[in-house]
């Protein structure tokens, strides 16, 4: 088994033309005394829209470390698999996020749901954990409950996992199972209970996503109570430490948070909760580096700017089509959407003031940030004209995304002191 270090940040790159670029951040933050593993992912939904095939990753991963003389760890995820998906992947990445969602909340055998009760009543009983204010309240009818809710998708999650270890032979892996994809946040019974059920289930999950409560909007901030959020990560942390000591699991599983780009307001929080838990956190900022190309296609103006406006154009045209996968994670205000018109003759500086993710100008524009970030589709059907800017404007580019991931993600939440 490969072993994940205790900091890593998900770079994925819808275009693998920002390696380079992302792999710079993480130098900048070994050079301040941090290590942080690069983990470039990308699905296979990504894959599909962009053309692209899962080897295009490693192979763009692996020239940016050799460029950079990298000689730390770094690893590609196969982002949201599934068994009917995994196969593509599974000799390119070392690195699996387990998707199981579409299992989660399908009632689990009655058969099994007794026979995990039956095999665990440590959990049937009021706990008392180091990290959690109150007891937690837990009934042999909870354990019951929460295992009819989660059983069925952990049994898949271990098919998936065996289909993995059974292919990829002696070639280690790491393991990230993600449980975000449901209809409410975990609460700390559940996910204590999830986690023994993975322990049974034979899987060695380094990461795991669980859903937390708020909006985790694709490219902007964090929406919700940021005290409650605190609490639930707090929680979280406190049942996973407890976790890895009964069950046998993996000591360096941490959480795993996705779409975790530009969740400026809950960076602090999680920084301070990992300091008092001397926790890791593998955290996935993919979308935000499409955007940043963008950026640095405005800021580079001529050909690169009118692709800019070009791409938003049709991004506003084909708005819903777009919109429709992801309308769990965008709440966009169609009325405050400008014209295709209107930003034809915008400038460079008016591109970016409203696209770049500054939340002090009056100029930023986070609907049209959510909408230009599903709707990556339109620059692929581009082709050639898109991935030739991107090596025409390389210098503005590349300094937007090294920039973007240094400044507002790594910064604030790795290096960060209040």
């Amino acid at each position: 088994m490969l072993e994940l270090g205790w900091y890593s940040l998900g770079v994925g790159d819808r275009f693998a033309h920002q390696a380079g670029a992302q792999l710079k951040a993480c130098a900048l933050a070994l050079e301040r005394g941090v290590e942080i593993v690069p983990v470039w992912n990308k699905s296979y939904r990504e894959h599909a829209i962009v053309g692209s095939q899962p080897e295009s990753v490693r192979a763009a991963a692996d020239a940016a470390v050799q460029e950079l003389g990298w000689t730390l760890p770094y690893h590609v995820d196969a982002d949201h698999i599934r068994l009917q998906t995994v196969d593509a992947f599974l000799s390119s990445s070392d690195f699996y996020t387990i998707d199981v969602a579409d299992s989660i909340g399908q009632p689990a055998d009655p058969a099994d749901v007794q026979t995990f009760a039956a095999r665990h009543p440590e959990l049937a009983r009021r706990q008392t954990i180091a990290g959690i204010e109150a007891p937690l309240e837990m009934t042999r009818e909870v354990v019951e409950r929460v295992a009819e809710k989660y059983l069925l998708a952990v049994k898949e999650a271990g098919a998936i996992y065996r289909h993995i270890a059974e292919a990829r032979g002696a070639a280690g892996f790491i393991t990230e199972v993600s449980m975000d994809e449901t209809d409410t946040p975990q609460t700390p019974p559940e996910l204590l209970i999830i986690l023994a059920a993975l322990a049974d289930e034979g899987i060695p999950p380094q990461t795991i996503a669980p859903k937390f409560t708020g909006r985790f909007n694709k490219g902007v901030d964090y929406v919700g109570n940021i005290a409650q959020f605190e609490k639930e990560f707090s929680d979280d942390l406190a049942v996973i430490a407890l976790a890895t000591r009964d069950y046998d699991l993996p000591s360096n599983l941490k959480l795993s948070v996705h779409s975790g780009s530009d969740k400026f307001s809950i960076y602090a929080p999680m920084r301070r909760a990992l300091a008092r838990f001397n926790a890791g956190i593998h955290i996935k900022t993919a979308g935000t580096t499409w955007l940043e190309e963008l950026i640095g296609l405005a800021e580079a103006g001529g050909e690169g700017l009118a692709l800019a406006k070009d791409i938003y154009a049709g991004a506003l045209e084909k708005r819903e089509a777009l919109c429709t996968p992801y309308a769990a994670v965008i709440d966009i205000d169609v009325e405050k959407l400008p014209s295709a018109q209107e930003v034809a003759n915008w400038s460079s500086a008016e591109y970016v003031s409203a696209l770049r993710h500054d939340q002090s100008s009056a100029a930023f524009n986070p609907s049209l940030r959510q909408l230009l970030h599903v709707g990556y589709k339109i620059a692929a059907q581009m082709g050639d004209r898109y991935l030739g800017l991107l090596k025409a404007c390389e210098p503005s580019i590349a300094r937007n995304v090294t920039g973007n991931l240094f400044d507002r993600h790594i910064e604030p939440l790795f290096l960060g002191s209040d």
